[in-house]
């Protein structure tokens, strides 16, 4: 689940319109409607930390990088367990790989195709 996806799901459970959210985080309406909608990308730090604030959840849960969240993948959740037993080292190669993929993904098209 993306972030626009979860603002729309913390939004909703709180019942509160696009405008409340808006109002609380010193946007306008139509800024949270395209972040919902998946239309703005790299939301300030500042504002997401607004956000996250706002509805009483961590940074790392908005932005999907939670491995604990409820909707984390749990093959991504196990790696993450296991990378934290890894030495400094292999994370630096864990890391050089990541970065391959990400970029090999990119150069395949996914780029195209509006996914990252």
């Amino acid at each position: 689940m993306g972030l626009g996806a979860r603002i729309t799901k913390l939004r909703m459970a709180k019942r509160e319109s696009l405008q409340d959210v808006a109002d609380a985080v010193e946007v306008s309406k139509a800024h949270i409607w395209e972040l919902e909608k998946g239309r703005t990308d790299n939301p300030s730090m500042g504002l997401v930390t607004r956000l996250a604030d706002h509805f009483g959840v961590s940074i790392s849960f908005l932005v999907g990088e939670d491995p604990r969240a409820e909707d984390a993948d749990p093959k991504i959740a196990r790696m993450f367990r296991q990378a934290t037993d890894l030495a400094a080292e292999d994370l630096e190669v864990l890391e050089d790989m990541m970065k391959s993929l990400l970029k090999r993904r990119g150069k395949t098209g996914a780029a195209g195709r509006g996914e990252r």
